[in-house]
C-alpha cells in the first residue's frame, strides 16, 4: 500500500512541474531544485519570492547584455556550478542586490570582467573554485565590499599582483591552494601576504627546485632576490633581476636624490656675491685712483704771498718811513725756507716746470 501511495505521490509532482512549465522542485522554505534538468535558462515560471536556487549542473547560456535572472530579486544563495558558462559579461547579477552566497566552482571561467560582480554589495560567499582563471583584474573586488569568504582554490593562478593582495587584506577567508605558483621573485608579495595570515598548503608548482614546497616557507634567496621588494603586475623576470641588480648599486631616492637644488642654488648665490664683493672693491679702487687725480698743482709762492722783491722792497720802504726808533730785523734764508717748508707738500704734487723758478727764488733770497 505504501509503494502506491508514494507512486502516487511523485506523479503528482510530475504532473504540476508539467503543468507549471518547469522541471524544479520546490518547499515550503522558499528553496528551487533545478539540478541536472539541462536547462538552458532560469524557468521563468519559479516564484519570485523564493530565496535559494539550485541551478547547477545545467547548460545555461549567459547573455551577453543584461542579467541572467530577471525575476527573484528576493534570492540570497545561488548555485551555478558545473555549467559551461566560460566568461562573465558586465553587471550579469546586478540586479540580485539580497544575494548572499554565489557559487560558480567547475564553470570553466577564464575571464572575469572588471564589472563582473557589480551589484552584489550584500555578498558574503564567493565560491569560484575549479576554474581556469589565470590572473585577476584588480576592480573585480571593488563591488564587492561584504565579502568574507573567497574560494579561488584549483585555478592557473601563477601570481598575484600586489594591488590584489591589498584588497584581499579585507576578505578574512581566502583560499588559494591547488594553483600552479610559479615561486620566483614575483611571489614574494604573496608569500609575505600568506605569512601575515599563516597560511599553509600554498605550494609552489615551479621551478622543479621548489616544487611542492610550501610559498609561505621560502625566503628572498630561495625566490632569487636579492633584496625584498614589490614589483608591478606583468613585469618580466629580466626586468625584475635586472631593477634588483640596480637597487643594490643605486642609493635609495629619498632626501639625499632631492638635493640637488640646494646645491645648484647654493654655488648661484656663491659666485653672485663673489662677483658684487669684486665689483664693489673695483668701484672702489676707481674712486680712489679718480679722487687722487683731482689733486690740483700747487700755486707759486709769488702769487699768494707777493714776490721776493716786493718784500724786500716793502722792508726797505718801512725802514725808512718810521726811522731809527724801530729797526725790524730783515728776515733771513732760513726764515722764508721755513715758511715754505710746511712739511706737507709732496714732490709728486709739484710739477717738474715749476721746479725752476723756485731753485732761482731761493738763490736770490740767499743773495738778499
Amino acid at each position: 500500500m505504501a509503494p502506491a501511495c508514494l507512486l502516487g505521490v511523485c506523479s503528482l509532482l510530475c504532473a504540476w512541474s508539467v503543468v507549471t512549465g518547469h522541471p524544479c522542485s520546490l518547499d515550503h522554505q522558499g528553496w528551487a531544485d533545478c539540478n541536472g534538468k539541462s536547462l538552458l535558462h532560469a524557468p521563468s515560471s519559479l516564484p519570485s519570492n523564493i530565496t535559494s536556487l539550485d541551478l547547477s549542473f545545467n547548460s545555461l547560456v549567459v547573455p551577453r547584455h543584461g542579467t541572467l535572472l530577471m525575476h527573484f530579486p528576493s534570492l540570497r544563495s545561488l548555485n551555478l556550478s558545473s555549467n559551461a558558462l566560460l566568461a562573465l559579461s558586465p553587471a550579469v547579477f546586478s540586479n540580485l542586490g539580497a544575494l548572499r552566497l554565489l557559487d560558480l566552482s567547475s564553470c570553466s571561467i577564464a575571464y572575469l570582467h572588471m564589472d563582473a560582480f557589480k551589484g552584489l554589495g550584500n555578498l558574503h560567499t564567493l565560491l569560484l573554485r575549479n576554474n581556469s582563471l589565470q590572473e585577476l583584474e584588480v576592480p573585480f573586488f571593488l563591488p564587492l565590499r561584504a565579502l568574507f569568504h573567497l574560494d579561488l582554490q584549483h585555478n592557473a593562478l601563477v601570481s598575484v599582483d600586489t594591488l590584489s593582495l591589498q584588497l584581499m587584506e579585507a576578505v578574512p577567508q581566502v583560499q588559494l591552494e591547488g594553483n600552479p605558483w610559479v615561486c620566483d621573485c614575483t611571489v614574494h608579495p604573496l608569500q609575505q601576504w600568506l605569512q601575515r595570515r599563516q597560511a599553509v598548503q600554498v605550494t609552489c608548482a615551479s621551478p622543479p627546485g621548489l616544487r611542492g614546497r610550501e610559498v609561505a616557507a621560502l625566503d628572498s634567496q630561495d625566490l632569487g632576490c636579492r633584496m625584498k621588494q614589490r614589483f608591478p603586475r606583468g613585469a618580466s623576470t629580466a626586468q625584475q633581476i635586472t631593477a634588483t641588480h640596480s637597487n643594490t648599486t643605486t642609493p635609495p631616492s629619498g632626501k639625499g636624490g632631492r638635493s640637488w637644488p640646494y646645491l645648484v642654488g647654493f654655488l648661484v648665490a656663491a659666485v653672485s656675491i663673489s662677483i658684487l664683493i669684486a665689483l664693489a672693491a673695483k668701484c672702489k679702487l676707481f674712486h680712489k685712483n679718480f679722487a687722487s687725480y683731482r689733486h690740483r698743482p700747487l700755486p707759486e709762492t709769488g702769487s699768494i704771498r707777493g714776490s721776493p722783491m716786493e718784500d724786500s722792497s716793502g722792508w726797505d720802504r718801512g725802514s725808512s718811513g718810521q726811522g731809527a726808533s724801530k729797526n725790524y730785523p730783515m728776515p733771513g734764508a732760513a726764515d722764508l725756507q721755513a715758511e715754505d717748508d710746511d712739511g706737507f707738500i709732496e714732490d709728486n704734487y709739484i710739477q717738474p716746470s715749476e721746479q725752476l723758478p723756485e731753485e732761482e727764488e731761493r738763490e736770490l733770497h740767499l743773495s738778499i
